[in-house]
């Protein structure tokens, strides 16, 4: 529970790959969904991951609410798609929004981080 609500009221979230990575993403199904490539963030290392050290931190202090470990796996994105879209709403700022689903069909990959319990 501590990991669902802490994943709801933050909207990025750290990942240790080569060095803590800051990255923006959205909670839905059980897990944390993020995208990298192309023009999204950048998170070098997590494609020869199993698994993925995940820390939450409160939007209020910067206090850490809750690490975890989570298995990392790629999203096939033509059968995610509500998954997908609930990624796409959470992405602010996005210069082309209205086809962001297809960029990243084409030139980015998202993630599935499931919590390991």
């Amino acid at each position: 529970m501590a990991i669902e609500e802490g994943a709801r009221k933050s909207g990025v979230l750290w990942l240790t790959l080569d060095r803590p990575r800051l990255a923006w993403h959205a909670w839905h199904d059980g897990a944390v969904y993020l995208v990298s490539g192309g023009e999204e963030q950048p998170l070098p290392g997590l494609d020869a991951l199993d698994r993925v050290r995940v820390t939450l931190r409160s939007k209020d202090n910067g206090a850490r609410l809750v690490e975890f470990d989570a298995e990392v796996s790629v999203v096939d994105q033509a059968l995610a798609g509500e998954a997908v879209a609930v990624l796409a709403k959470e992405r602010l700022n996005a210069r082309d929004s209205e086809h962001l689903v297809e960029r990243w069909a084409r030139e980015s990959t998202v993630w599935r981080l499931t919590p390991v319990r």
